[in-house]
């Protein structure tokens, strides 16, 4: 057992972690309703926990008898001394699930991975957000939570605390050029980038209906002022734009009315194109009918004639049949 270290406050999750638990799930528990854990690796440093690798680890539960689990130490075992060997820096700071809820073996899954660690944090890494701008990992600690009257025994139970996304500078590069070649090919690139600006102005959105909700707690005093926060708000809008001088309201309207120009340029260009097609299409329509009106009519002068040589046929039998009848009468 490690020896004890302060309890961690905060958790900053790097896209690996991410991308390594996405693939985890989908290789393992797509089509079924079953979650997926994982060991998190990475540093400690004042109380932050920075989660830089994971690695997957063979796990069953049984959903109508909680309690019953079964993690499997060995592999558990050799996948850390292998990731040991590549980079020491990276020690176990605690473990993943895909959730998408705390359950009842996860204490006792916590109580594993203590033996690595004095203080892992439990990271519920959401595969199927559903909004696309939250944050999708919840971040726990367990603690001794203790009964002021004392008639019970000590009992540990998982806190909430602050969870985020981080990213050294390589890979943030990394990540961007991952996200230029996961493209829809059905979907035009005016239509990604309209739905990127969509996005980012949701996420705006919900960010300044916490701002205005947290300003409004301090001005009626139910809650304290803090003066960071309030300094970094003051920064965020020092950095807005002053819309009021008549340049920027110029460059604006100019910006705004070259991209109108190629929207609407682009929609010409699209709907010529289509009107095009149309046309080619019902010409060549028009084509293959001719084609099959002319085979029919062929058919059917071809009939006429082998009619009208098997009618002629039947004339001349009738006619030496006549004749025939005619000399056994003489």
């Amino acid at each position: 057992m490690s020896t004890k270290a302060e309890v961690p406050t905060k958790v900053v999750v790097h896209p690996l972690v991410l991308l390594s638990t996405v693939d985890h799930y989908n290789r393992v528990a797509r089509d079924t309703n079953k979650r997926v854990v994982g060991v998190l690796l990475g540093e400690v440093h004042k109380g932050v926990v920075d989660v830089t690798n994971s690695y997957a680890v063979p796990f069953e539960e049984d959903e109508l008898a909680p309690g019953i689990c079964f993690f499997d130490h060995n592999y558990h075992e050799n996948m850390y001394s292998m990731y040991k060997k590549v980079n020491a820096r990276e020690n176990i700071v605690g473990w993943y699930s895909t959730g998408p809820r705390i359950r009842p073996d996860d204490l006792s899954i916590n109580e594993i991975i203590r033996n690595y660690t004095p203080n892992p944090v439990y990271v519920i890494i959401d595969v199927q957000p559903k909004q696309d701008f939250e944050i999708p990992t919840k971040s726990y600690v367990a603690v001794e939570e203790v009964k002021e009257d004392g008639t019970e025994a000590p009992a540990l139970s998982f806190h909430h605390i602050t969870s985020e996304i981080g990213a050294l500078e390589a890979e943030e590069v990394g990540v961007e050029h991952l996200l230029r070649d996961v493209k829809d090919t059905s979907v035009s690139t005016l239509a990604t980038q309209v739905n990127g600006k969509l996005l980012s102005l949701k996420s705006f959105i919900s960010h300044l209906k916490e701002i205005r909700v947290y300003l409004e707690n301090v001005c009626n005093q139910k809650l304290p002022i803090n003066h960071t926060i309030l300094s970094q708000l003051q920064d965020v809008f020092n950095l807005a734009p002053n819309l009021d001088v008549t340049e920027v309201s110029k460059n604006f309207a100019v910006k705004t009315n070259d991209m109108m120009l190629v929207i609407y340029l682009s929609s010409l260009v699209r709907s010529v194109i289509a009107l095009h097609s149309l046309i080619n299409n019902k010409l060549e329509n028009r084509e293959a009918e001719r084609k099959v009106d002319a085979l029919q009519e062929e058919r059917e002068k071809k009939d006429q004639e082998k009619k009208g040589e098997a009618e002629k046929k039947n004339g001349e039998n009738d006619k030496k049949e006549k004749e025939a009848q005619d000399k056994e009468k003489k």
